[in-house]
């Protein structure tokens, strides 16, 4: 479902990503580790088309998108990847469920299926009840899954998350990643996610080691 071939990546005279190879399928959950440095983050933010290779070839199903316009990148981006980071990135003059509806408002959708798409991915989260609260009135956890719920919000082919649990303490993170099977399991969504949290990692279906910017599984 998602094919990366051949990724190079420089910076300067820093090699980072080095011929990486991954092959995700549909429904799995694949954690990203290696040390600081080792290019997981750059990997992922060139899985996520929010940078771009130096060479080599990223697809999703029959989509290259290293072939798209930016326009056409941007709406790809939007309607197919959800992102997750170690920071909550809510926009904090917004509420919870308006904060998830972003994406599908940002697609075109109206703001009554946002809202009522929006509602049942926070319900599904546990969150509800904090539906019309700002990101202020919500603890680090609760945050955190508002931003799960958002990233969701336009049923994307794959989630990618970057150090999702980083900021949460060991109880929060737990329940976070347990939440990450659940919707699996109840979406079927795929998750490609960096980490450090050993836990997690183990727990996913597959984990790739990136490793002086090479990965090996």
């Amino acid at each position: 479902m998602i094919k990366a071939t051949n990724i190079n990546k420089s910076y300067g005279d820093l090699h980072v990503l080095k011929d990486v190879s991954i092959s995700i399928e549909q429904g799995e959950v694949v954690s990203i580790v290696g040390p600081s440095g080792a290019g997981k983050t750059t990997l992922l933010q060139i899985l996520g088309t929010l940078d771009h290779p130096d060479s080599g070839t990223v697809c999703y199903g029959d989509v290259d998108v290293n072939s798209l316009k930016e326009k056409d990148l941007a709406r790809f981006r939007n309607e197919h990847i959800g992102f997750v980071f170690q920071a909550h990135h809510l926009l904090p003059e917004f509420t919870a469920v308006e904060n998830v509806c972003i994406p599908a408002l940002i697609k075109g959708v109206a703001m009554k299926e946002a809202e009522e798409r929006a509602m049942e991915l926070l319900s599904f989260m546990k969150v509800e009840a904090r539906a019309k609260h700002k990101p202020s009135q919500m603890s680090g956890g609760e945050q955190q899954r508002v931003a799960v719920a958002r990233a969701l919000m336009n049923n994307p082919m794959a989630v990618l998350a970057d150090e999702p649990s980083g900021n949460l303490d060991s109880q929060h993170a737990r329940e976070l990643h347990e939440l990450f099977f659940a919707l699996r399991e109840q979406y079927k969504q795929t998750f490609v996610i960096v980490t450090h949290n050993e836990e997690l990692a183990a727990m996913a279906d597959r984990k790739i080691t990136i490793i002086d910017g090479k990965n090996t599984e």
